[in-house]
């Protein structure tokens, strides 16, 4: 896929804002290792500290999700997530902007690429299906190492920051398909391609079911049952977490989901959000709990926001 042109209109007025933070993330890309998650953690502290309806949803979330902690372990989950979000930041300039050699130099352990090889060994595409983890942007880059891969995305507002964003990942990626793209995302997987996928959030689409998501009815959307059926491809669970004391990465990938699809939709749904939720349980706090992912309630009901 190529990069995008260059235009006149991204030196509009209107998108010198956005051409100031691509200038403080290009900046914050270029710190040292260690000085980097430093700021991630300064960050993750003012997020911590200033009132915001992030907290109210991350809140919302985390009660509904984990009835079996008590207050303060509630609480405790939902300051660890606030912070995590300072790394989120610094981990998304580094994942776009940090040069091939320093991803490099970034310890990772992968396991499980035995599953990738076989399927593709086989001539087959994959689907690789994970959550919105911190890290995501990142651990994208750093499986990209060892395997070529493309994702799926939504257009960003800022005609700068999509100019920006879109040809950083295209640096690593095969490809970025929009996420109304969905020939174009056949046509990849059938072709033997590995595109990196996260269906976990509330995108208020006609083609979402409720299915749980620990055990709350979630609107979910139904696209990697028809990807999979449309394009032949196999559905890999994906999952990354941040290790502790900022000593690198883990990436996973699980066994291919068997007899998947399968002819009920709403199953495979459901299949999909327990796999998500597994991974969630795993790295609670570096899961975007911030998102309003039970924002749609069937029949209509009101919201718990």
């Amino acid at each position: 896929m190529p990069r995008p042109h260059f235009t006149h209109s991204l030196l509009a007025p209107r998108q010198w804002p956005a051409w100031l933070g691509v200038a403080a993330i290009w900046l914050i890309a270029r710190l040292p290792q260690r000085s980097l998650m430093w700021v991630g953690r300064r960050l993750g502290a003012l997020v911590w500290r200033i009132p915001s309806e992030r907290r109210h949803i991350a809140e919302t979330n985390i009660a509904l999700c984990f009835p079996e902690l008590d207050a303060a372990g509630r609480a405790a989950l939902v300051d660890a997530n606030l912070r995590d979000i300072g790394l989120m930041l610094v981990e998304f300039a580094l994942g776009w902007m940090g040069s091939d050699r320093r991803i490099a130099g970034i310890p990772t352990r992968i396991e499980g690429l035995r599953h990738l090889e076989a399927a593709r060994a086989q001539g087959k595409g994959v689907l690789l299906v994970g959550g919105h983890f911190s890290h995501l942007e990142l651990c994208a880059r750093l499986v990209s190492q060892r395997i070529r891969i493309a994702g799926m995305y939504r257009r960003m507002d800022s005609a700068a920051f999509e100019w920006i964003v879109l040809r950083a990942r295209l640096h690593y990626a095969d490809a970025m398909f929009d996420k109304d793209d969905i020939r174009g995302t056949v046509k990849y997987l059938r072709g033997g391609g590995t595109l990196w996928y996260a269906p976990d959030q509330d995108m208020r689409s006609k083609d979402t079911m409720f299915v749980p998501f620990f055990g709350v009815p979630a609107a979910t959307i139904t696209a990697t049952h028809h990807l999979a059926r449309m394009s032949g491809a196999v559905v890999i669970p994906f999952f990354h977490r941040r290790l502790p004391d900022g000593s690198g990465y883990e990436l996973r990938l699980g066994a291919p989901l068997e007899h998947f699809p399968g002819t009920d939709v709403l199953d495979d749904t459901a299949r999909v959000n327990a796999c998500i939720e597994q991974m969630a349980r795993e790295a609670p706090a570096q899961y975007l709990w911030v998102h309003k992912r039970f924002k749609t309630r069937p029949d209509d009901g009101p919201s718990p926001y």
